[in-house]
């Protein structure tokens, strides 16, 4: 019995495409992949990096994020590319859902547009206010304790000393840190807030650095479908913080659950 054997069919059977068939053949295979990366970045997964030192220690500048954007459910805010502006697109979420305190999220910024990222401090019906640095939360305080103090560097070129705390939210096992140049500062002590229905209340952990719902320059009581989604988690970053004295400053951090 001889053996099976494939060979090349003759040369004028083979298939010939044209100039015009390859470069259709070439836009359709991208259009595709298009299609596919915008229903991914729009409802699955989106990317940002950090630009700013409000979220420090947490975050650092030059972090690269993955975040959820199934977290909270989905909105115009949650197309990328500036999507969100088109005029045929109406306010409202689908499958929305409230975030828990302590969240790190990302959020459009309802006076300025400018996508940002805080932690969630008050939800619907919360008071929340500042007195002398100390955190109320349904005029509970906040409890925070100690862990260090040094001098850093910003990225704008000054140095700065921080106490360092680990902060914990009520009916919340978990702490998280954060850094306050003083008790005085200027959003240190605020009114008491009340936050609205379907809104949410951001403070940065950067206390003294930063431009949030307590500033009023900053974002105000968040609309829920202003929300894009939940910080998870950090993949990587190649920038280093800025150190003086004792700060130990890693040359590369990945992966770290936010």
């Amino acid at each position: 019995m001889s053996e099976a054997t494939l060979t090349e069919p003759p040369e004028e059977t083979k298939e010939k495409l044209s100039i015009g068939q390859r470069i259709f053949a070439e836009i359709k295979f991208y259009a595709g992949l298009g299609v596919v990366m915008l229903a991914f970045l729009t409802f699955v997964w989106g990317h940002y990096k950090i630009p700013s030192e409000s979220m420090q220690p947490t975050l650092e500048v030059g972090d690269h994020l993955y975040v959820s954007k199934f977290a909270y459910g989905y909105s115009r805010h949650s197309l990328p590319f500036n999507l969100h502006k088109l005029p045929f697109l109406k306010d409202g979420k689908i499958f929305s859902k409230l975030p828990k305190r302590g969240d790190v999220a990302v959020f459009r910024n309802p006076k300025s547009g400018i996508v940002m990222i805080k932690r969630v401090v008050g939800l619907p019906g919360d008071t929340v206010r500042m007195y002398r640095g100390r955190l109320f939360i349904n005029e509970v305080l906040v409890p925070r304790v100690n862990i260090d103090n040094y001098l850093y560097r910003q990225h704008t070129g000054g140095v700065v000393g921080v106490d360092a705390y680990n902060e914990t939210f009520p009916d919340m096992d978990e702490s998280h840190v954060i850094y306050e140049q003083s008790d005085g500062g200027n959003l240190d002590t605020t009114e008491k807030f009340t936050v609205p229905d379907d809104h949410v209340f951001f403070m940065g952990d950067n206390r003294d650095n930063s431009t949030d719902s307590r500033a009023r320059t900053g974002p105000g009581y968040v609309p829920i479908d202003h929300l894009i989604g939940r910080a998870d988690l950090m993949m990587f970053s190649f920038k280093r913080c800025k150190k003086e004295a004792d700060r130990y400053c890693p040359p590369f951090r990945a992966m770290k659950k936010l």
